[in-house]
């Protein structure tokens, strides 16, 4: 990342084209690396087309964009359930330069077990029961 942009508090929002969004700690630069180890819940809306990663920091109280990556849901399409992948994406600034890599891991958890939860019916709703939107972000590196 260009580190003239980066201030000690630095952060990441996850959304997947909602309002709905996860958002990291704050954390500062180590070596040359920023790092966050948290894992999300991202619920994922059928008709979301990408994942946005928006790297921010605060300074002198203002919050101001490093980059950001949107990746297309397609992308996650090959990743079997239970399985983790690791994926990298180039970081780029709001005017499309190119401003550092975010990588981070993906898993898509299984779907309930309806066996053990009580499952209450929705009427005039097929609700399919083997069906998850769920995905797992991780941010390890």
């Amino acid at each position: 990342m260009d580190r003239s942009q980066v201030a000690e508090k630095v952060y990441v929002v996850v959304r997947a084209e909602s309002l709905n969004c996860c958002t990291t700690k704050m954390v500062n630069e180590d070596a040359g690396l920023l790092a966050w180890n948290e894992k999300f819940l991202l619920d994922i809306p059928s008709r979301a087309r990408s994942i946005t990663f928006e790297v921010q920091c605060k300074k002198f109280k203002a919050v101001r964009p490093v980059g950001v990556a949107r990746i297309a849901v397609s992308d996650f399409l090959a990743v079997s359930e239970n399985s983790m992948y690791v994926f990298s994406y180039r970081l780029r600034d709001w005017e499309g330069k190119i401003n550092g890599v975010i990588h981070f891991a993906v898993r898509v958890p299984p779907p309930p077990d309806s066996s053990n939860a009580a499952v209450e019916p929705v009427m005039g709703i097929n609700v399919p029961d083997n069906v998850s939107n769920d995905v797992v972000i991780d941010i390890p590196f």
